[in-house]
């Protein structure tokens, strides 16, 4: 496949030539040879979207979402490879399952995904002893949606993960302070956690971060050189003092102008949707989150770049180059000869206004309907295979 006329991040013009799942030459008036050509028009080409942070449902709660409905909606937006939650049913504590799952997603052919592990076995907040025999394909262990309570067990799962050179992904709350105040549940547990990172020397991984004293935290973890890195989420960057249920909550607008703040210094590693899909009745029951996946880079694209001044370059290493090396992915999130063709193609030029009715997602629960953005993706490639294409 030969792709015409496209536009690279740093707004340099240029043809890809795609071959075998790879990008084999990039350069400008490229010979077609016989090849698939397709024109872009000008439109913009990024490496595709690594999720470092995703929930599919699967298994337990299909109706929400199941692992078809989430690779076409990931696709939608323009991901390629995914790391997904064990909050299943039941919960995703061993590799067997992780493997099973992983597989599933392969079969479907529309992205990759990596099935995180949870940290205590079934979620029940004190086994760790597995921990001691996973074998070497589990990347990451998270006890996302809960976080480990008791210090002690937190302690020991530290312990383990840097004899084993797994990253813990850390859900920073702790629920007894939550109920009445969830600001102080996040920093006190993200504290805790990177006070952890140093005592043990283990990769942490602080998932969603939200609050301006949490990404201080964070930020001076860095500066110590610590081995910890973080995310933020697309609707923490967007809202601010908004009532829509999600955990953690949208915050004020300091919390926004830090996070901003600290992506432009340089602290925050990736962008994650922590995309969780609900039943319209699930969600009128309470529960907390929203779909991420088809709105991430119009969100991220509008806010950070067009109203930011955060480069384009910078926001496609954030979305795409910095989580595959935080999951330990090779030749992925780059345009670069050799390496994989997985490409994202979105349209800057032309503003757009959020549909939920045309989400692939089995849910519609977010609060961006309506909301008029840039950066509308056009086109997904896996292996140079299109795995999406808008109408």
């Amino acid at each position: 496949m030969l792709l015409k006329n496209a536009m690279l991040a740093d707004g340099t013009p240029a043809d890809l030539w795609l071959y075998e799942g790879k990008i084999r030459a990039i350069g400008q008036n490229l010979p077609a040879n016989g090849d698939e050509v397709i024109d872009l028009q000008g439109r913009t080409v990024l490496p595709g979207f690594v999720d470092l942070h995703c929930h599919w449902r699967t298994p337990g709660f299909e109706y929400k979402e199941d692992l078809q409905t989430g690779s076409r909606s990931a696709a939608a937006g323009g991901y390629t490879y995914l790391n997904l939650m064990p909050n299943t049913k039941p919960v995703c504590s061993s590799a067997e399952q992780a493997r099973d799952i992983q597989r599933r997603v392969k079969e479907i052919s529309l992205c990759e995904a990596n099935q995180t592990v949870s940290i205590t076995e079934n979620f029940d907040g004190t086994s760790v002893q597995r921990l001691l025999d996973l074998p070497d394909d589990v990347k990451f262990i998270t006890e996302d949606g809960k976080g480990v309570q008791n210090n002690a067990v937190m302690a020991k799962a530290f312990a383990i993960c840097r004899e084993k050179g797994v990253v813990l992904m850390s859900h920073a709350e702790d629920m007894e302070i939550s109920p009445w105040d969830y600001r102080l549940a996040e920093n006190i547990e993200t504290v805790r956690n990177i006070h952890l990172s140093e005592y043990y020397g283990t990769r942490l991984h602080l998932c969603h971060v939200s609050t301006k004293e949490a990404i201080l935290a964070i930020s001076e973890a860095k500066q110590k050189g610590l081995p910890v890195t973080c995310e933020v989420t697309p609707h923490h960057l967007w809202f601010h003092d908004l009532e829509y249920k999600v955990n953690p909550p949208i915050r004020q607008q300091a919390d926004v102008e830090a996070l901003v703040a600290a992506i432009k210094a340089g602290y925050v590693d990736a962008i994650a949707t922590d995309h969780a899909p609900h039943s319209a009745e699930d969600k009128q029951k309470g529960m907390a989150g929203m779909v991420g996946s088809e709105t991430a880079f119009g969100v991220c694209y509008t806010k950070l770049c067009l109203q930011e001044g955060v480069s384009l370059q910078m926001l496609s290493d954030l979305m795409s180059y910095y989580p595959a090396c935080i999951m330990g992915l090779e030749n992925k999130g780059q345009i670069k000869v050799g390496w994989d063709a997985d490409l994202t193609v979105v349209d800057l030029e032309h503003p757009y206004t959020v549909d939920p009715d045309t989400f692939l997602s089995k849910s519609r629960n977010t609060p961006f309907a309506g909301e008029t953005l840039y950066g509308k993706v056009c086109m997904t490639l896996k292996g140079g295979k299109i795995t999406f294409q808008a109408e």
